[in-house]
């Protein structure tokens, strides 16, 4: 899945559906960038249809930003992109520039400070951390503990199938789940918090 880094290179990104539907976006190719393939993008917006148009979205771990432009060309009504690589992160913003939208905002960021303030809650988060680097635990808790998310809020988690998602808060329903090959893709729609539980 991963490509050899040649600084030159870039690959492209389709949108699958919606206002932008079709357009293509450039992305770094780079080692540890893992866009969400087509397929699995397209599973998880039909799982989104009833619920995404308005919603504010917020991606933690961006990289091509294909699940943040995915949203807003299906109406999200804003969507906040967090980038950790400046490269990826420019080329995040050149693409903003292109589509010439006020509706994203993307910060150069370490996700995990980011998240360590308290925040403005969103409709939608999507957690697709780099495989294999521990970091969806405490995303998943400063994403709980510091008001990041609406009460109803859905959170999408891809992960690698042999590390499935572990210490989900109990009242983060799961609404679908599936795999493909070695991923694993599941949203969650958060419920009401019992106090003691």
């Amino acid at each position: 899945m991963k490509k050899r880094y040649v600084s030159q290179n870039s690959r492209k990104i389709r949108i699958i559906s919606g206002l932008w539907r079709g357009r293509k976006f450039s992305t770094p190719d780079m080692p540890g960038l893992r866009p969400t393939k087509d397929r699995i993008r397209e599973t998880l917006f039909n799982w989104l249809a009833p619920v995404i148009k308005g919603t504010r979205c917020l991606d933690c771990f961006a990289g091509s930003g294909s699940l943040g432009f995915e949203a807003l060309s299906r109406h999200a009504a804003h969507a906040t992109l967090l980038e950790y690589n400046h490269i990826i992160a420019a080329q995040l913003k050149k693409n903003v520039a292109l589509i010439n939208t006020d509706k994203v905002t993307v910060q150069h960021t370490d996700a995990l400070k980011w998240l360590l303030c308290p925040g403005i809650p969103y409709h939608v988060a999507f957690l697709d951390p780099p495989f294999r680097k521990g970091l969806l635990p405490e995303t998943v808790m400063l994403l709980e503990n510091n008001g990041w998310l609406t009460e109803h809020a859905y959170i999408y988690v891809e992960s690698e199938t042999e590390n499935s998602p572990k210490n989900i808060p109990l009242h983060w329903n799961v609404y679908r789940k599936k795999v493909s090959g070695q991923v694993s893709y599941s949203l969650y729609k958060r419920g009401a918090l019992i106090q003691g539980k």
